[in-house]
C-alpha cells in the first residue's frame, strides 16, 4: 500500500526550435543555435533539486534538453509528445485552413492527428500514473502543450483557456501532486 505523500512535479519545456511560420507539433525540429545558453539557464535552476524519476517526450527537443542537464536514466514517454497536428505538420500557418477546427478545437481533431481533449487525456493517464509510484520529487521534459494540459490537470486552467498563458521555452513549472 502506497503512502498519501505529495509528490513535486518539475515540468520544463523545451529551449527554442528553429522553425517559425509552421505548425511542428509532433514533428522532430531543430532546436536554434541557442541552444546551449538556454539549456544551461535551465540546468542551473534544476542542479540543486533530487529527483527519483526524470521523464521525457521522445521527441529530440525535450530529450536533448534533459541530456543536457546531465541525466542519464531518462524514461521516454509518448504521451508526452506536443498535440498531434497530423496533416498540417510542418504546413505554413498561415496556408492551413483552420475554419472548422477553430469552431471547436478542443472536440475536433486535426486532420488525421488528435483534439486538444484526446491529448488532455492522454497527458492526464501519465500524471495518474504517478500517483501509483513513491516517488517524491519526479523532473517531466515537455512541450507548451504537455504544460498546458498539465496547468487544466491541477485546476489551474480551463481546457477554453489552456492557451492563454503559453510557458516560455526554457520554463520551469512546479506541480504538487
Amino acid at each position: 500500500l502506497l503512502q498519501n505523500k505529495n509528490m513535486n512535479i518539475y515540468i520544463i519545456r523545451h529551449t527554442a526550435v528553429a522553425v517559425e511560420g509552421f505548425c511542428y507539433g509532433q514533428t522532430d525540429v531543430p532546436l536554434k543555435e541557442t541552444f546551449e545558453k538556454e539549456a544551461e539557464i535551465v540546468k542551473s535552476k534544476l542542479k540543486d533539486v533530487h529527483f527519483d524519476a526524470i521523464f521525457s517526450s521522445p521527441l529530440s527537443r525535450a530529450k536533448k534538453l534533459a541530456e543536457y542537464c546531465g541525466y542519464e536514466i531518462i524514461q521516454l514517454k509518448d504521451r508526452l509528445k506536443e498535440l498531434n497536428f497530423g496533416d498540417w505538420e510542418m504546413k505554413e500557418w498561415e496556408k492551413i485552413d483552420m475554419t472548422e477546427w477553430e469552431k471547436d478545437w478542443i472536440n475536433i481533431p486535426a486532420p488525421n492527428g488528435e483534439s486538444f481533449k484526446q491529448m488532455q487525456e492522454r497527458v492526464s493517464t501519465f500524471i495518474d500514473e504517478l500517483k501509483n509510484t513513491n516517488y517524491s520529487s519526479v523532473a517531466v521534459f515537455a512541450h507548451g502543450g504537455v504544460i498546458n494540459c498539465f496547468r487544466v490537470y491541477f485546476g489551474e486552467a480551463t481546457l477554453e483557456g489552456a492557451f492563454d498563458n503559453l510557458a516560455q521555452y526554457g520554463e520551469v513549472l512546479l506541480f504538487e501532486l
